[in-house]
């Protein structure tokens, strides 16, 4: 399949984001499988779902991209039935207060447009202004479903690839806990995954 982008589309230094094949050989030639499902498009976690194309589990994610007033922001990946509370989860990273971001927003940070949104659109925010967060239970789990820059194709990696993936980019993860006390977040990126 190829990539379905019908537009020009442009990062906000300019130049053109990562096509959704560039990526898969990205990963490829870095030494991280990622086997890749093409299918219908998914905009939401209703349609993934409802079109449910990888084994059910805890690596189905969700990705939220934020903002503050002044203009930071944040992507937060998590498991898809996770509720996320977003005034406690901007305290607890210090953001003020948090708002979804555009659509232009998201095109001229991440190159994707919505449905597309995962970890690997991080490779497009060229500049480091992006800050991931990555909840706690999802980075215990194996393996990570997620779209690879377009939202009709899932890509599968291991969760240790994707820490990797997200080192090698300049964008390690914090860690974020979710709990019924509230909504904790390390202070400091992981720069490894914890058993190496």
């Amino acid at each position: 399949m190829t990539d379905a982008i019908t537009e020009p589309l442009q990062l906000v230094d300019g130049s053109s984001p990562m096509t959704s094949d560039a990526m898969l050989d990205w990963l490829t030639a870095h030494g991280w499988p990622c086997p890749t499902i093409d299918h219908a498009p998914m905009y939401t976690v209703e349609d993934s779902k409802a079109l449910r194309v990888t084994p059910e589990g805890e690596g189905d994610i969700k990705n939220l991209f934020l903002r503050n007033k002044k203009g930071q922001m944040w992507l937060i990946s998590c498991h898809e039935d996770q509720p996320i509370d977003l005034k406690a989860l901007a305290g607890a990273v210090g953001a003020g207060r948090f708002s979804f971001c555009s659509e232009q927003r998201l095109m001229q940070y991440l190159g994707v447009q919505p449905g597309s949104v995962s970890p690997l659109a991080l490779i497009n925010d060229r500049s480091g202004v992006v800050q991931f967060l990555i909840d706690s239970a999802l980075f215990k789990t194996p393996r990570i479903y997620l779209h690879p820059l377009i939202n009709t194709r899932t890509t599968t990696l291991s969760t240790e690839d994707l820490i990797h993936f997200a080192v090698k980019i300049s964008h390690p993860p914090r860690v974020v806990t979710f709990s019924p006390n509230g909504v904790h977040c390390a202070p400091h990126p992981i720069q490894s995954m914890p058993y190496e």
